[in-house]
């Protein structure tokens, strides 16, 4: 079973920051997620919320504020005062990191356009990621149908993923076949435990904190999970006797 860190290892250090990421790194994660927004001036990049209200010390939404505004925020306090001088990332930053840190492992990008549409930002990301080769191997994923089907468009090699929202989003989906597999909130595979096996597409559930969920994950035979403590989920996996 994958571990995907989820916004870094975002239990432990502010999510989405390159902190967080390095972490994840450090403890040998199989996968990272992160979220992509794009700014007024059209640069990308990474904030789980559509505002920076929760996660810096500043108010108001990413599209109306340019990167050098986003750069002046402290992105770090409102989780640790250690984490003060820590700023909210590009997309750029962060895969540099994982260069500099010989990352080998899978960068999950979630493109968050089911709230603001940011038009282009397929093409934005794409131009990025398809810029050079990497170390590391590279997928996408979004809530947003449309922005999986311009992404395919781009990049019809690439794997993409359909997050799911709710546990009763009807599996109608599942029949594009672009789609290679769902990342479905935790309890939809609560709900469908005794199916997961049969499964066509790959499942990875998110999000997963608690030690006893990890282990069900396990026995559940999901392809992979999204946690915020990448640390604890590694452990178990490496050590968990349960059904493989």
């Amino acid at each position: 079973m994958q571990i995907f860190a989820h916004r870094g290892s975002s239990g432990t250090r502010p999510e989405n920051t390159l902190p967080a990421f390095a972490e994840a790194v450090r403890i040998g994660v199989d996968g990272i997620e992160l979220d992509v927004q794009l700014t007024k001036d059209q640069q990308v990049i990474v904030m789980h919320d559509e505002t920076v209200d929760r996660t810096t010390d500043g108010k108001g939404a990413i599209i109306d504020k340019t990167l050098a505004e986003i750069k002046k925020l402290n992105a770090g306090s409102w989780f640790d005062e250690r984490y003060s001088s820590t700023k909210v990332p590009t997309l750029k930053e962060v895969v540099d990191l994982l260069v500099a840190r010989n990352y080998r492992g899978i960068l999950g990008i979630e493109l968050k356009t089911d709230k603001e549409a940011y038009p282009g930002i397929e093409e934005k990301v794409s131009a990025l990621m398809t810029s050079q080769q990497w170390p590391f191997t590279y997928w996408y994923s979004s809530f947003n149908m449309d922005t999986l089907e311009r992404i395919y468009a781009l990049e019809p090699q690439t794997r993409i993923d359909f997050i799911m929202d709710k546990a009763d989003v009807p599996p109608l989906v599942f029949e594009k076949t672009e789609i290679q597999g769902i990342h479905p909130n935790i309890e939809w595979v609560w709900a469908n435990a005794e199916e997961i096996a049969a499964f066509d597409l790959a499942i990875r559930p998110w999000t997963v904190n608690k030690k006893e969920d990890v282990k069900r994950c396990i026995d559940c035979q999901v392809t992979g999970i999204f946690t915020d403590f990448p640390e604890m989920a590694m452990d178990i996996k490496r050590s968990y006797r349960g059904k493989k």
